[in-house]
Order: C-alpha cells, then structure tokens, then sequence
C-alpha cells in the first residue's frame, strides 16, 4: 500500500506471475474486469504481472474505510478466482503454488464477515 496524507491512499495486490505475449487473451478479461467492477483498476506491472489496484482518498482514511479496501479487495480476489486461473492455466504448470489447495485464511474470512455489508455486491449470485 502506498499512503500519502494529501492525495490517497493506493492498495495493490500481484495477482499472479508476469505474462508472457501468448496472454492477450488475459490482457482482455483485465480490461473487461476494468468495466464490469468500476471500484476497481486491473492492470499489469512493468515486469508484466496482473495487478489490482483499489484507491481510498486521503480525506476518508479511517479504520472501517481501510477494513473496507481490505475486504473488497479480498472480495474481488475471490470473485475472479476461477476465471483467472482458467486464464493462467498454463501457467499453473510452471507455478505450482498458485493452486489453492489450503483451506481459507480465519483472518480473511473474519475480515468478509465483519465488512460484508460493504461488499455485499462481490457476493457471487446465490451467495451472502
């Protein structure tokens, strides 16, 4: 996270390994994400990793605001999951650990809970 008291402050999380050219594919559903989650900015780094970016004005800067950024950012991380690694399968084979094979992390899914009325709207479709 970068904060700066006059401008804002930028939470960004790698997504997954740097893309190599024969991923436009995934270039793509970045910029379909871009329009689909407005709150949100899907990019890539220059050493060409997916990036997600979510942005809190400095003026709003407050304990339940940056629970907030957290949550929303692990909602939207979760939201993506499947299509994502669908699009980097291939990359799978290469980096074996961005299989999930543990069970959830508490403190995520105690941060979901305590903010999932700020979230609500992440929720997949049939889920609370």
């Amino acid at each position: 996270m970068i904060f700066d008291p006059a401008l804002a402050l930028l939470a960004w999380v790698q997504l997954g390994p740097p893309l190599s050219d024969n991923f436009r594919k995934t270039y793509r559903q970045l910029l379909r994400w871009n329009d689909e989650l407005p709150f949100a900015k899907f990019t890539v780094s220059e050493d060409e990793r997916p990036i997600l970016t979510l942005e809190l004005r400095a003026q709003d800067v407050d304990h339940d605001a940056l629970g907030i950024l957290l949550a929303r950012t692990l909602a939207i991380a979760d939201l993506i999951h499947k299509e994502a690694m669908a699009l980097m399968g291939d990359l799978r084979r290469t980096y074996p650990k961005l299989v999930a094979t543990a069970e959830p992390e508490p403190c995520g899914l105690a941060l979901l809970e305590r903010y999932a009325d700020a979230v609500v709207e992440l929720a997949p479709a049939g889920e609370p």
